[in-house]
C-alpha cells in the first residue's frame, strides 16, 4: 500500500505570494499552490511578509488573507530571529537596506522551517546566498536551510526530497 507523504513545511517570502499574479512567475507559482491544495506542502509566512504586502495590489492581499487564514501560519519575528537577522546583516550576507530579506530567512530558521521558497534570486534563492546564510547559521548553532525558487519544488513525487 502506498502511504501518502506528510505535507512538507514551506516558508513563502513576499515574492512568491506576489508571484501568483506576476506574468513571469504565475504558472509555476500557481502550480505550487495546487500542490499545497493537494497536501504536498504546508505554507507558512511571517509578519515581515504581511508588512511588505500592505501596499500590494488588492488581489495579492486577498490571496494572502485566504492562504494564511490560520493565524498560526503567520510567524512572528521572535527576539532570536531578530538577532539572527542582524547576524546575517553584520556578516554581509545581504546588504543592510535589504533587512527584510534577512528577516525572512531568520524567522524560518528559528521556527525550524528548513525550506524557503523565493523568486528573489538576487538576495535569497541562489547557491551563494544559501551557503552564506548557512555559514552564519552554523556559527549561531542553527540548522541549515535551503532557499529555492518555487519551480524547483513542482515535482515532489519525481524528485526525492534530498534533491531539494
Amino acid at each position: 500500500m502506498n502511504t501518502p507523504m506528510p505535507a512538507q513545511t514551506l516558508y513563502l517570502d513576499t515574492s512568491v505570494i506576489g508571484g501568483y499574479f506576476d506574468a513571469e512567475f504565475m504558472a509555476d507559482t500557481r502550480a505550487l499552490w495546487r500542490l499545497m491544495e493537494r497536501g504536498a506542502y504546508r505554507f507558512y509566512t511571517s509578519r515581515v511578509a504581511m508588512n511588505e504586502l500592505r501596499t500590494a495590489p488588492l488581489a495579492v492581499r486577498e490571496l494572502s488573507a485566504r492562504t494564511f487564514a490560520d493565524p498560526a501560519r503567520i510567524l512572528d519575528v521572535s527576539p532570536e530571529a531578530f538577532a539572527l537577522a542582524n547576524a546575517y546583516l553584520a556578516a554581509g550576507v545581504v546588504p543592510a537596506k535589504f533587512g527584510d530579506d534577512a528577516a525572512h530567512v531568520a524567522v524560518a530558521t528559528c521556527e525550524g522551517i528548513g525550506l524557503i521558497a523565493s523568486w528573489n534570486f538576487k538576495h535569497l534563492a541562489s547557491l551563494h546566498r544559501n551557503e552564506r546564510f548557512n555559514a552564519v547559521n552554523l556559527l549561531h548553532g542553527r540548522p541549515a536551510i535551503r532557499i529555492v525558487a518555487p519551480n524547483v519544488l513542482l515535482n515532489p513525487d519525481e524528485d526525492s526530497q534530498e534533491n531539494i
